[in-house]
């Protein structure tokens, strides 16, 4: 990341930042101190995840007074058109504010009551984070190379799409399919969206590629999200051979009233003092041990199923949602499954948690766009507000049902599609070069893909942002 601190230096000890009282500034009185705007990137950077970090914990603790002073001298420094760490602040210093807003209901919906969504924009946005990040790219080379070899030798294929919004996707298997040495199959493609334009456009453009191709095919629109899905709705028919892609779509059955996972946060096994000790280690930390990967440990059944806890990195949060999505479509007996996820941990119960895990992963996908794109492109602010912006916003200021972005680790979807019933599929060596060659021909730098538990992982530089797994109904013993 643009301005992280180098390995084994900490500007705890080393900058004048330290002398300075964190959160003892007076409100209303302008920028206390104007040689912070002076300040070089790294130490702006440091500087400003402290403010954060305090004035996160500040809201936590329901200390709205000190949590409006810390807006406003985040909001000093913080810019939607600076380096990769004012624009990250400008999020996460929105999404502060709406939690703090959401205190007052009245005065919240007063506020939100005239806010026009258009589903066009979002959907615009989409598809400028595929042209802009080769992340959804990745997902679909190394999806369609895993369906390929699933299918081997099936003449009736039935592909179910839970986010179906980009045909260049499918337009890549129609031509792989057409080139297999038996012939096309015929194929059917299910697809999954809100929208029904989305999927009018979707119709008209496969139906001419695959007339294109001379490839038989069909395609079947299922108007609706993916978690008021009926999975009759699907049509899967005997005989068919089924393959599912879930492009960052699986995350949004966890969404959960909350009640049944509050005793984690008072459990015995984390006491007052040891949340307090953890906030206070968070406090202590610098820039680069703050924007680190964390280490991922090792699952351990018995330890973690007896006795969960809000930050241990296995504890399943109960998903009834989830649970009963996954037993339904394992009765459809799928040939496979492949699964997109964000590679981040975003689903913890307390704020602390969500704003650190947040901070971690936002930093490194800012910072891809960073190495992407210059920064005054509309493209790039769009993608930061429409996108990353409104996935931060959900994840640090929306609780229960609203809470809708709990994102998992690949650990944690192994653990739940393996108690659920699946069995894993390695992914092949042969996608990994596909994709591999795709970062090398478009010129890449700083991607990395790695293979993890016979998965992927999409990596910027070192740390890991996307997972990929493929999974297989597996039959009862």
């Amino acid at each position: 990341m643009a301005g992280m601190v180098p390995e084994g230096q900490s500007f705890v000890t080393s900058s004048p930042l330290q002398f300075i009282p964190w959160m003892s500034f007076s409100p209303g009185l302008g920028s206390p101190f104007p040689w912070l705007r002076e300040l070089k990137s790294e130490e702006r950077g440091l500087y400003l995840i402290h403010l954060l970090v305090s004035c996160a914990n500040h809201v936590a603790a329901g200390s709205l007074e000190n949590a409006n002073i810390g807006l406003e001298q985040i909001s000093h420094l913080a810019s939607t058109d600076g380096d990769t760490m004012q624009r990250i602040a400008a999020y996460f210093n929105e999404a502060l504010a709406y939690r703090m807003l959401k205190a007052w209901p009245g005065l919240y919906k007063a506020l939100n009551s005239t806010k026009i969504s258009l589903v066009s924009e979002e959907i615009h946005v989409q598809k400028l984070f595929f042209e802009l990040c080769p992340f959804l790219k990745l997902a679909y080379v190394i999806t369609n190379q895993a369906i390929v070899e699933a299918m081997e030798g099936e003449k009736m294929v039935h592909i179910i799409d839970f986010n179906c919004f980009e045909p260049a996707q499918w337009i890549n298997l129609f031509q792989t399919f057409n080139a297999r040495p038996e012939g096309p199959p015929h194929l059917r493609i299910t697809g999954l969206h809100e929208q029904k334009e989305v999927l009018d456009h979707m119709a008209r453009r496969l139906t001419e590629e695959a007339q294109k191709w001379d490839i038989p095919f069909q395609f079947n629109p299922v108007v609706c999200k993916l978690e008021n899905l009926d999975l009759e709705s699907l049509r899967v028919k005997t005989g068919e051979a089924l393959a599912v892609s879930s492009v960052l779509q699986l995350h949004s059955l966890l969404v959960t009233d909350d009640e049944m996972r509050k005793w984690k946060v008072n459990s015995p096994s984390m006491s007052k003092t040891d949340r307090s000790h953890r906030v206070l280690q968070m406090n202590q930390r610098t820039l680069g041990e703050w924007l680190k990967k964390e280490p991922v440990h090792a699952y351990s059944p018995s330890s973690d199923l007896a006795s969960p806890s809000p930050l241990s990195p296995l504890s399943l949060a109960p998903a009834p949602k989830m649970g009963s999505f996954l037993t339904a479509l394992r009765a459809l007996s799928p040939k496979l499954i492949v699964i997109t996820e964000q590679e981040s941990n975003n689903s913890g119960s307390t704020l602390m948690e969500r704003v650190m895990e947040a901070l971690n992963f936002y930093a490194a996908l800012f910072d891809c766009l960073e190495s992407t794109v210059s920064r005054a492109p509309l493209e790039r602010k769009k993608v930061e507000k429409m996108l990353f912006g409104e996935e931060i916003k959900n994840i640090i200021a929306c609780e229960g049902v609203e809470r809708k972005e709990r994102h998992e680790k690949l650990e944690k979807w192994i653990l739940r599609l393996e108690l659920a019933g699946f069995g894993r599929v390695p992914l092949s060596y042969h996608g990994m070069l596909q994709a591999g060659r795709l970062l090398q021909t478009n010129n890449y730098d700083g991607y990395k893909i790695k293979e993890e538990n016979g998965c992927l992982v999409i990596c910027w530089q070192e740390r890991p942002l996307y997972s990929i797994s493929a999974w297989r109904f597996r039959p009862y013993d």
